[in-house]
């Protein structure tokens, strides 16, 4: 209903045979770049600020590029970036160069929407180290954001470095470069100790490279959730995902080529594969693909409890995944129970429909759950009739032809560009990005059950949703989300940051004033503020206790009050998920600190004090 920004994606193919076997198998050297662009365009939920690609030559002579990047901005990138890259492939086989730019052994993908309000060009991964010894070159990229971006740059600093940029990706970059080079120093005093000199000790330099020291020390300063990629100028590969497993990372190996990617449908399709030959990478460790395509996996940091996002099951992975797809048909079917007494048992008169399109495979469990319950609630009807009766026959025959109520009643009409307006003329067109289908909703008999994958700011219910779904003047509007109240920022790669975008949030405040219990403001304030210069280590959740007076029925009504204006006719409820309903729906996925504020990590209990902070300085 209210689109989220996604977190990005990433996508590492790693060619393990010569480029000459491909032309000869596939009949094109072009056969890692197609696969790219596919793995790239099937992940295309994930990301839609910008792209990159970039590609290693291992096989260019002193004087020639080895290393290519090509990066665009927009929803289009992907179309941008292939359009340019077959320009330039078809303008060196024109002047009949030695290589085609593109045209190489290992290959990076990326797709970014900025979670920390940073765009332009400058932030669009790869990022690219150049030095002129080819294992010093590092290309970097991923899925991720740092709580502790601050504690990061002061480690830098206090190496020596001078950064240009504030920016997570870019300190990054510069931390794992030096200790790149550091590695490289090290190789270098050991074979120039040996005796070796020239060509052979750079070729041994780059045959003995360690990437647990390259990656060690640096991920030990690491503070978030993450998917890092990199890929050597000699080529050297690397996947590493963090300790608790936040972020999504897949892998799929066979003779001939290493791929990897943010999620496991997306190898399936690109590669002809099966569920079983994709796995998954494992918490603290990273894949590596050395210079001699060789796979190796090395236990970088140790592995902590499970804390995999859970919004990744509700929103935003693809449900083409084999147990995405239950685990959200699982989501809507937890919900029957409530539903059915919202609408007080009155199944006859009710209507069930979804907010298109992403919450159309929780619909399908919704139908599900309602429709056992209606099975059961037949068969006691059936029971109680007596066989003897002259109308058993039409009696029996009026349960058996009841069903549910299933039809498409809101449509996602059109792709307004509503950012470009302000004010009450944004309001409008927002109001028209969805249309219903008439004809259907009996005027002032039926309920109409309505759900979605998650209620975060309300905005689009206030503005359009509830608007448009009263037009049809149905007796009463019941929103259902198949995920829980989201009450707490992210600090991990989704684009969900400041305290006030989110309805629950609003909702509690409200009732805190209502029940002229301010003071509670007040002190979790000061509480924020008191542990503000304490180590991240120390600092505890004081969020927590805005929503302490109330029950999850408290906030979803006032949360009701907010977003139905006075114009609108029918009876409004909302109903959420409980986080009980959703652990049980989503059993592998227990990251659920936007709903519970219980955060994987010590700064994320940091970053939520700060925000609340900045929240209370800019309303009081």
């Amino acid at each position: 209903m209210e689109q989220l920004k996604h977190e990005c994606g990433i996508a590492m193919i790693r060619l393990r045979k010569p480029l000459s076997y491909f032309k000869e198998k596939y009949g094109s050297y072009l056969y890692g770049l197609n696969k790219m662009y596919l793995l790239m365009e099937k992940q295309h939920n994930r990301g839609q600020e910008g792209a990159g690609v970039g590609c290693v030559n291992m096989n260019a002579v002193p004087g020639e590029e080895y290393v290519y990047r090509e990066r665009a901005l927009g929803s289009a990138a992907i179309d941008t970036i292939f359009a340019t890259i077959r320009t330039q492939i078809h303008d060196s086989l024109v002047k009949g160069e030695a290589h085609t730019p593109f045209v190489g052994e290992l290959y990076m993908g990326h797709l970014r929407y900025s979670t920390t309000g940073k765009a332009g060009m400058s932030f669009v991964h790869p990022f690219l180290r150049r030095n002129n010894w080819k294992s010093r070159n590092l290309m970097l990229c991923g899925n991720f954001n740092m709580t502790n971006v601050d504690e990061i740059f002061d480690d830098i600093v206090s190496r020596g470095q001078h950064p240009r940029v504030m920016s997570d990706t870019m300190i990054l970059l510069e931390q794992l470069g030096e200790s790149l080079d550091n590695e490289n120093q090290r190789l270098h005093r050991q074979f120039r100790a040996e005796g070796l000199t020239g060509e052979p000790l750079t070729q041994h330099m780059e045959d003995n490279l360690d990437f647990y020291n390259i990656l060690h020390r640096p991920a030990t300063t690491w503070d978030g959730g993450y998917v890092l990629c990199g890929i050597t100028g000699s080529g050297d590969m690397f996947v590493m995902r963090d300790p608790h497993g936040i972020r999504p990372a897949f892998y799929y190996c066979d003779d001939d080529v290493f791929v990897a990617a943010s999620e496991r449908p997306v190898i399936q399709t690109a590669m002809n594969v099966s569920i079983d030959q994709v796995h998954e990478l494992e918490y603290g460790t990273a894949i590596i693909v050395r210079k001699d395509a060789s796979v190796s996996k090395i236990q970088i940091l140790p592995a902590l409890d499970n804390r995999e996002c859970s919004f990744e099951r509700i929103y935003f992975s693809r449900g083409s995944d084999r147990d995405i797809y239950e685990e959200r048909k699982a989501l809507g079917r937890a919900l029957a129970p409530q539903i059915i007494e919202a609408v007080d048992g009155d199944l006859d008169n009710t209507i069930f429909s979804f907010i298109p399109n992403t919450a159309e495979v929780a619909y399908l469990g919704m139908c599900d759950g309602i429709d056992r319950y209606y099975q059961t609630h037949k068969i006691d009807k059936i029971k109680r009739l007596d066989p003897a009766s002259p109308d058993y026959d039409s009696r029996l025959e009026e349960i058996l032809g009841r069903h549910i109520r299933t039809e498409k009643i809101a449509i996602k009409d059109i792709k307004l560009r509503t950012f470009i307006t302000e004010g009450n003329q944004r309001n409008d067109l927002a109001a028209h990005v969805y249309d219903v289908t008439y004809g259907q909703v009996r005027e002032g008999v039926d309920n109409l059950v309505v759900i979605d994958d998650s209620i975060v700011r309300g905005t689009t219910l206030k503005q359009s949703i509830l608007r448009i779904l009263d037009r049809l003047q149905p007796r009463r509007i019941i929103i259902v989300s198949s995920s829980p109240q989201v009450r707490y920022p992210d600090y991990y790669g989704i684009d969900m940051r400041r305290m006030s975008e989110f309805c629950a949030f609003r909702a509690a405040i409200q009732l805190l004033h209502k029940t002229k219990r301010q003071d509670l403001i007040d002190d979790v304030y000061a509480a924020c503020v008191a542990q503000a210069d304490l180590p991240k280590e120390q600092i505890v959740n004081h969020v927590k206790r805005i929503y302490e007076p109330f029950t999850d029925q408290d906030i979803s009504r006032e949360i009701v009050q907010m977003i139905t204006d006075k114009d609108i006719n029918a009876e409004v409820k909302i109903i959420f998920q409980s986080i009980e309903g959703l652990h049980k729906s989503c059993p592998k996925t227990p990251g659920d600190w936007y709903f519970s504020g219980d955060y994987p990590t010590p700064g994320g209990n940091r970053m939520v004090n700060l925000a609340f902070i900045d929240w209370y300085r800019d309303n009081h």
